[in-house]
Formats: C-alpha cells, structure tokens, sequence
C-alpha cells in the first residue's frame, strides 16, 4: 500500500506529527518529554543488562512505559487515524483500478534495450537496527562502504579482515551506545564526527567530555596515500573509538 503513496503526502504527514508532537510537549503536556527520556533509558539500561533477572525487569517496565507514553500523544493518534484513511482511500482506488499483473517473459541479451544499466545488488556489512550490537565478521570478508541508522547499543567495525579500496566510507548515525573502529596501520584515516554527550578516543588524541560538539580529524598523508578510510559519525549519547590494530 505504501509504495502507492506519493512521497509528498508522507512528508506532509511526517511534518505533522512531528509538529503535533512538539505542540504537546511545548503547551499541553511539558512532563512527556521528561517521561520518554526515561523510558528509553530504562530500555537501554535493561538491554545492557539482559542477561541479569532484573535486566530483563527494567527493560519490560521501560518499554511498556514508553508504548503507552508515546500511545497516548496526539501525533500517534493523528498518525492512526491517517492511516485508517489511507487505507480506505487505497481500498476504494484498487476496487476501480485492480492492480494488473503483467507477466514476465525472459529476454535474450541480444534482445535488450542498449541503454540499459547493468546492476549488480550487494549486501551490506552492517544494516540499519533500533536495539543490539552489531560488529563486522570476525573472519576475512568483502568490503562493502557503509551507512546505516541505528538506535541503541554498540557497533563494532574491524577493517583488518578485509581488503580496502583506495576510498573507504564509513556512516553511522547512532542514538545510544558506543562505536569502536580497528583500522590497520597501512590506511590512512580521516574523521569527522559530532556527539551530543560523550567521549572521543582517535588514534591517540582523547576528549574527555564531549556536549553538542564537533570533531575533525585526519592523519597527515591521508591526501596522497592510496589506502584510505573516510567516517563520518554522530551519537547522540556515547563514545568513539578509533584505533590502530
């Protein structure tokens, strides 16, 4: 049903929300903000702690919070009622217009438009997950550039076990947790990343106490050495650590 929806009319309901949302918070209901921040940080304390009976308690009790938190707000009733009227309004245009299915013979190659594009779909070393770690294989793997979004716990990515092009990507926008790069001494590295809360360790140089800050870094022949790594980095809460290996 959603590949149907045009994308300006999901922006417009993203919009909505969002400003439903933050109307909520700023004149009816100031403490909600205060109640979610809690409930995700039981979330995350509890996941940390899994493995512990109580880990399993708080994580239980912080996710039950934060689903009736975030139920009772009146962007998730508007964005209920939207996709009740979606529904029905995509209902009503598949009853007029059923949907044709066309079938699909093979072509010879020969046979094929010329301007047509060869593609060749690749699997992603990490993808984009809400809750848990995540670390690249242990043993020898393909690189494949990286950029994913991600909500709580750590990521791990040893570029030891494979071989880099001349340009390697690294993108990571995390919410909660830590992120811990092992780079071989033969690629250079250039890094730029931005924390709401937290820590930084780059090859050496330590802060300590990072708060809505930004840093830049890159070592000194990363312009004209073949092998390197570009990464690009933002958490909102949690530590980066890049090191040699």
């Amino acid at each position: 049903m959603f590949q149907r929806i045009p994308t300006d009319t999901l922006n417009w309901i993203i919009v909505i929300v969002i400003a439903l949302f933050l109307l909520e918070i700023l004149f009816f209901n100031g403490w909600l903000i205060f109640s979610i921040l809690f409930s995700a940080f039981m979330i995350f304390v509890g996941w940390r702690k899994f493995s512990h009976t109580w880990g399993k308690i708080v994580f239980l009790i912080g996710g039950v919070s934060l689903f009736f938190n975030i139920l009772n707000t009146m962007a998730v009733r508007f964005l209920i009622i939207a996709g009740v009227i979606l529904f029905i309004l995509h209902y009503q245009r598949m009853k007029k217009e059923p949907e044709q299915i066309t079938p699909q013979f093979e072509v010879d190659e020969m046979h094929q438009v010329d301007n047509q594009e060869s593609l060749i779909k690749m699997k992603p070393l990490l993808n984009n997950r809400l809750f848990g770690d995540q670390t690249t294989s242990r043993t020898s793997y393909k690189w494949s550039d990286i950029s994913i979004h991600s909500g709580f716990g750590d990521r791990i990515i040893d570029l030891s076990h494979t071989v880099l092009p001349n340009q390697a990507v690294i993108s990571i926008r995390h919410l909660i947790g830590n992120i811990v790069i092992y780079v071989p001494y033969e690629v250079e590295v250039q890094l730029v990343h931005s924390s709401i809360f937290g820590r930084a360790h780059i090859l050496g140089e330590h802060h300590k106490k990072l708060m809505n800050d930004t840093l830049a870094y890159k070592t000194k022949n990363y312009d004209t050495h073949e092998s390197r790594v570009k990464i690009i980095t933002s958490i909102w809460s949690g530590d980066i650590e890049v090191r040699r290996i």
